[in-house]
């Protein structure tokens, strides 16, 4: 076996190519390149806050407690980071987590 054989490409990480907030801020839907719908609640994407001050940096250990996050939580604004993630700003006041296309795929569930 070559090098070459050995060596197999990354496997192509899906993009979301929509992103709808509900009126209300209280919900995302997502349209991935690959066709499939989801969608998450504001609450949901503020538990699983992928920022320092959520996720101890050396542990990867979760430090907020995911009951603290009110279910009456909203999203005020959207905004695309680069090509690879959007940040959110929370009714709470949080705004410092970067959500990758991967995380958001992962906790996001498909749209009824």
């Amino acid at each position: 076996m070559s090098f070459w054989d050995r060596i197999k490409p990354a496997p192509q990480a899906v993009t979301a190519t929509d992103a709808q907030l509900s009126s209300d801020g209280v919900r995302l839907d997502l349209t991935w390149d690959d066709g499939v719908k989801t969608g998450a609640t504001a609450q949901v994407l503020r538990q699983q806050c992928p920022c320092a001050a959520c996720v101890d940096e050396w542990t990867n250990k979760r430090t907020l407690d995911p009951s603290k996050v009110p279910a009456d939580l909203r999203i005020k604004q959207v905004q695309p980071v680069g090509n690879y993630a959007l940040a959110f700003s929370f009714s709470d006041g949080h705004t410092t987590g970067i959500y990758p296309w991967k995380l958001l795929r992962d906790i996001t569930q498909p749209a009824a």
